[in-house]
């Protein structure tokens, strides 16, 4: 069985070196406050990985699903960018998620990858696993693109 990763070709240099330094900017944005790590960036594809804290938990043990949707939202950005050269804006318009799962002190490990690339709307598809390899969440993600560029 070929790995998800492998259907995807690997980045073009100029733009992995657009995204080689997601989550790891100066300022503190949201993915990093999570420590969200990115794993591997392809051509419409991204891994991400969020070490388990005991933070991450919700009354009943389980991690929030919170949690679990920041990282099916995060995991497609890098995907979705890496059709440009330039950093781009970048606009969550619609998510399905659906929780498979729960995920009890274990890492959490995102795939997300395109679906479809229009000129400005980008249809998204993602997963979540625990770090053991049970599926948490699958999602669907619409990404509206701007025509405008961003640094950070």
């Amino acid at each position: 069985m070929t790995e998800r990763s492998e259907q995807f070709p690997p980045l073009a240099p100029a733009r992995a070196a657009i995204w080689s330094d997601f989550g790891k900017w100066d300022t503190v944005w949201f993915p990093k406050f999570l420590g969200i790590e990115v794993e591997e960036l392809r051509q419409d594809y991204a891994r991400m990985r969020l070490r388990y804290r005991p933070e991450f938990r919700q009354p009943a043990g389980v991690v929030h699903g919170g949690v679990i949707a920041s990282m099916i939202d995060t995991v497609v950005v890098p995907a979705v960018g890496s059709g440009y050269d330039e950093r781009r804006r970048l606009f969550t318009i619609d998510i399905q998620l659906r929780f498979l799962a729960p995920i009890v002190e274990d890492d959490l490990v995102a795939e997300g990858w395109i679906a479809q690339r229009g000129r400005q709307i980008v249809f998204c598809d993602a997963e979540v696993r625990s770090g053991s390899g049970t599926l948490a969440a699958t999602a669907t993600l619409v990404y509206k693109v701007s025509s405008k560029s961003v640094t950070f």
